[in-house]
């Protein structure tokens, strides 16, 4: 029996089940394997010799390094769609290799099945921005981030990362070559149920506990995920610098950074991009919602690790403090910019600090900010946003970061009362 597995990128989610699914395509017969109980993963087999050397070519041209055979590249142009949190994309022919956005052509799409646009005024223009290389096509062909304009050269709503571009260019800004590590949790959900990989459908798994950074089959769910787009990203050029399993099962972060700048906005967009093509080839489904599952289960978050040139430097502690006043008077704003549903996830349980209170503190996890003992103890280093939830704007939070800590200025009346409320010497 031939066995049809997904290409380049091999995702298998658990042991295959006896019983198989037969359907008819294109006047063939395929058995349909699906996984396990509780997971969602699927292999499709070819029935019958006839098919072998079908999916043999179908992979042999997928596989395919076309560079020995023709100077031109695929570039696939990615971008932000209407929900702000989707990822489009499509794919287009570049007559030879490219190393930089500039030497890549604007391109437009139909901004009325996107949500972008009016039915009547329909174009959007792509703006290349940032190329990764493309795990999934490999040789010389590349992934392209992009943004959003009219025709006209203004920027859409949707399109976050200019504004960010705008505050990271400012002197001030640059100067302090502000750092990010962004930690992006996600839930695997199975396909046919919504519900989370790993768990019983309609059931729940034992409490939470033994899933975090946890090892064996009942305990971690979708690590072949996991593993493939760390590879993915490493591959991509992607500042990708850890992964492990979280708390609840079924749910796991992966770390990007330090990246400087607009850079980070650009290597978490484009590793959510990776995330979705490997979740899509594993027939498992990615959810970024803040807090999949209600009750006593821990949401999902893209906590926010900062700092600037002055903070990292002796003396940086008096800085960061100065940030995080700057921070408290600005709460009700950053929480805004911060993600949907995050009111679900900030409750004040589950590692979270209450959406309507403004808190610090060193090694606290249930703080809105956290400051690290090695930090404190060497009176220089980083500061953690905790609020922004699993699927916030990377270009607005972070910039958002550095306009509050580094071009804003509280008046002092202010300042003194923030600096009372938080009990903080500054």
């Amino acid at each position: 029996m031939a066995q049809a597995v997904v290409p380049a990128m091999q995702c298998q989610m658990g042991a295959l089940g006896k019983s198989a699914v037969r359907a008819r395509a294109g006047g063939r017969v395929w058995g349909v394997r699906r996984a396990a109980r509780g997971t969602a993963g699927f292999k499709v087999l070819a029935l019958g010799p006839e098919t072998t050397g079908v999916v043999q070519r179908m992979n042999q041209l997928l596989d395919m390094d076309t560079t020995p055979f023709t100077d031109k590249i695929i570039a696939e142009y990615i971008w932000v769609g209407g929900s702000g949190i989707d990822i489009r994309s499509k794919s287009r022919t570049i007559s030879k290799p490219v190393e930089d956005p500039s030497e890549l052509p604007k391109w437009n799409y139909d901004g009325s099945s996107t949500g972008q646009a009016p039915g009547e005024d329909s174009e959007v223009i792509l703006y290349p921005q940032a190329i990764f290389k493309d795990p999934f096509r490999g040789g010389n062909n590349i992934i392209v981030m992009c943004d959003t304009y009219t025709p006209q050269g203004e920027p859409i709503p949707t399109n976050k990362r200019a504004r960010a571009a705008q505050i990271f260019s400012d002197p001030k800004v640059s100067s302090q070559v502000p750092w990010f590590g962004i930690e992006q949790e996600y839930t695997l959900m199975q396909r046919d149920v919504n519900w989370p990989l790993g768990w019983p459908v309609g059931g729940y798994p034992g409490p939470q506990g033994p899933y975090y950074c946890a090892v064996g089959s009942d305990k971690s769910f979708g690590r072949d995920i996991s593993d493939a787009h760390y590879k993915a990203c490493l591959y991509a050029g992607i500042e990708i610098s850890g992964t492990n399993g979280e708390v609840m099962p079924g749910q796991w972060e992966y770390q990007v950074g330090p990246s400087v700048g607009i850079d980070a906005g650009d290597h978490i967009w484009a590793s959510r991009y990776l995330l979705e093509r490997i979740t899509e080839q594993a027939g498992v489904v990615l959810t970024l919602d803040p807090k999949p599952i209600q009750g006593d289960w821990n949401g999902a978050g893209c906590h926010t690790n900062y700092s600037t040139k002055s903070m990292r430097e002796d003396g940086g502690f008096e800085v960061i403090k100065k940030a995080i006043l700057n921070l408290s008077l600005r709460h009700d704003l950053h929480i805004s910019e911060y993600g949907e549903g995050n009111e679900r996830r900030l409750t004040g349980l589950h590692e979270t600090a209450s959406i309507s209170d403004f808190s610090w503190g060193v090694a606290n996890r249930g703080c809105s900010i956290r400051v690290g003992r090695d930090t404190e103890a060497k009176g220089k280093g980083y500061l953690e946003d905790r609020r922004p939830a699993s699927n916030m704007d990377p270009y607005t939070v972070t910039a958002l970061l550095a306009e509050t800590t580094i071009l804003w200025e509280p008046t002092l009346e202010a300042e003194a009362l923030a600096a009372k409320k938080l009990a903080m010497n500054v």
